[in-house]
């Protein structure tokens, strides 16, 4: 199976991929944050750089698509999927004036092409935070050029996340309201997701 986890910055997704895939003995494929060559110019100029960015994400994201399609026989958790990148932070960078219509238009001929080839997930986690909790999480682990992440793009985000949640029509999604839960340090939290997945997951076997 291909399993996702969606949701904004600092909703847990990476935390609760590595989660899963240490309690489910599944392979699992993270964003392309450390080592990334555009995300802290970007966040310190977002219309010079949101482009550049947005197009090495798609590679990446495109590149996971392809290494998880060749994994015929294995389950795999990826930390946020290619829709993402098109529908929640390229469309709020262009409908925030931080991306050239003409890029974004360009940009979503590219997607197009790419997501034409790539097998959507199995299931998609939705997690459903909002801005105190995405806030706290941010400041918690402390990436410098996070800091500077203001309120009104964080909301212009969660609005896109629930849009998407609504009208996403290729597969399963669970949604799990996370704003009361610490899953990494609450193992009843963390036992409370997996009893959610597992739910769903019945449906699979």
């Amino acid at each position: 199976m291909h399993i996702a986890i969606t949701g904004n910055i600092g909703a847990g997704k990476t935390t609760l991929a590595r989660m899963l895939s240490k309690h489910y003995n599944w392979d699992v494929l993270y964003e392309a944050v450390e080592g990334n060559p555009y995300l802290a110019d970007f966040y310190q100029d977002m219309k010079r750089w949101s482009f550049n960015l947005q197009i090495y994400f798609l590679n990446s994201r495109f590149a996971q698509a392809q290494k998880i399609r060749s994994m015929h026989y294995q389950t795999v958790v990826q930390d946020r999927t290619i829709y993402e990148d098109a529908f929640v932070f390229a469309k709020n960078l262009e409908e925030s004036g931080l991306m050239d219509k003409r890029d974004y238009q360009n940009y979503l001929m590219l997607y197009n092409t790419m997501s034409s080839t790539v097998n959507p997930p199995d299931l998609i986690v939705y997690l459903k935070a909002d801005l105190p909790k995405l806030q706290s999480q941010i400041k918690k682990r402390g990436r410098a050029f996070e800091q500077s992440i203001s309120d009104e793009y964080l909301l212009n985000l969660n609005g896109l996340y629930d849009g998407l949640a609504q009208q996403y029509l290729d597969g399963n999604m669970l949604t799990i309201d996370v704003n009361n839960l610490n899953f990494e340090g609450n193992p009843a939290d963390f036992e409370f997701i997996v009893n959610q997945l597992n739910e769903v997951l019945v449906g699979y076997r």
